[in-house]
């Protein structure tokens, strides 16, 4: 199987090309540098040659709150991106695996988001998202977009690296303790979306496309996660802090507003494919054992 990985250099678009080619794939990789997703006409010619018999888009902007100031560059990327590769992806009959976000929900609900759930992003980042996901349903019936939340892995910048810098820097972090959401490692998004793409015949026989929900269980809080990541870190390196302080999200003011509930349910997805998250702390290990 042709397999076209863009946003090869993210978080998760890097462990799907290192990944890829061991389950027996051939892998073409684009990142920015290679292809444009915002300019049709490259993405058309890119995938016109392509070959592709499944396209993985892992490109995004991510910046939350430099979105807040650009959104122009954010819905251009998030939503105009989507669009291009959809059409295209139509027009060739090529089925497209979408990253999509929990940030498209806005936190209010007692518990953990179904796919069926109302929509409501806070943010420019989140609002963008959406309209990417809703552009792909529009102009591609063969498509599926993974929701996930609060991203980290070995490349790229996330919340780990954050934490690990901060905690060799400081005695005390203070960490917003009211914000809840399940952590999930770039790596097993990875793997779930390279287990998804290889039964793209399943899911035309199930009529199983659209949207699912994929992260790593269970919920925690910024402040538990920050916990687990100082407390797996000391098994490989001395750090300075003592002290991880719970704070509200009052205490810590963003350009973007942040959902405060970020769970999300992964039953429709290990229903229908049997695929079940894994403990984001077996991640969270395989990172730190691996910098």
């Amino acid at each position: 199987m042709q397999i076209v990985i863009i946003g090869a250099q993210g978080q998760v678009g890097s462990e799907l090309v290192r990944r890829a080619p061991g389950l027996g794939y051939e892998v073409l990789a684009w990142d920015l540098a290679e292809l444009d997703i915002t300019d049709t006409e490259a993405v058309d010619h890119a995938l016109n040659v392509s070959g592709a018999d499944v396209v993985i888009n892992a490109a995004a902007y991510t910046a939350v709150d430099k979105a807040e100031q650009e959104p122009e560059r954010a819905f251009a990327a998030n939503r105009d991106g989507p669009a291009h590769l959809a059409t295209a992806c139509n027009r060739l009959n090529i089925p497209l695996l979408h990253l999509s976000t929990d940030y498209v929900y806005d936190g209010r609900k007692p518990g953990p988001y179904r796919e069926e759930d109302p929509v409501a992003p806070l943010g420019v980042y989140g609002a963008s998202k959406l309209a990417g996901d809703e552009a792909i349903g529009r102009l591609l019936p063969r498509h599926l977009i993974l929701r996930v939340s609060w991203v980290f892995g070995i490349h790229g910048h996330n919340f780990v690296k954050t934490i690990l810098r901060l905690a060799r820097e400081r005695e005390e972090l203070r960490i917003v303790a009211d914000q809840y959401g399940c952590p999930t490692y770039a790596g097993d998004i990875a793997d779930a979306l390279l287990e998804l793409a290889e039964r793209t015949a399943e899911l035309d026989a199930q009529q199983a496309w659209g949207v699912y929900h994929y992260c790593g269980q269970p919920a925690t809080t910024w402040h538990g996660f920050t916990e687990a990541i100082v407390e797996e870190a000391r098994h490989h390196e001395a750090l300075r802090v003592r002290t991880i302080t719970p704070i509200a999200t009052a205490d810590y003011l963003t350009p973007a507003a942040r959902p405060l509930n970020s769970v999300l349910d992964c039953e429709k997805l290990v229903t229908r494919f049997g695929l079940q998250p894994r403990s984001w702390r077996e991640g969270l290990r395989m990172m730190l054992a691996n910098p």
